[in-house]
């Protein structure tokens, strides 16, 4: 998987390209733990990711409840269909902001 982070004003962009899995995962959440201290919104660019397993879902849940105690945001944008069923299937449209 490809990382991308970009940061400005509080803002920190982060694209994602590829898979986001069990192997994946943990590079994430190392390579987002300390740029996230002061972020006050997140937003997730997932137009090049192609696949997210429960591993992924995890992590996007740790970084929505990282965001929540900071009274920060978070968004994930440019889900493909695949992504956006398995948002669906698991509730995940139900807790996360989710940007078409």
């Amino acid at each position: 998987m490809k990382i991308d982070m970009k940061k400005e004003d509080g803002k920190l962009l982060v694209e994602l390209e590829g898979r986001l899995d069990t192997n994946t995962s943990p590079e994430l959440e190392s390579t987002l733990g300390e740029c996230l201290e002061n972020a006050e919104s997140l937003v997730f660019d997932f137009e090049k990711l192609r696949y997210i397993s429960s591993s992924g879902l995890r992590s996007l849940l740790v970084f929505q409840k990282k965001m929540n105690s900071q009274k920060g945001s978070m968004v994930i944008r440019n889900a493909n269909d695949l992504i956006m069923e398995i948002f669906e299937a698991t509730g995940f449209c139900d807790i996360l902001t989710i940007e078409k």
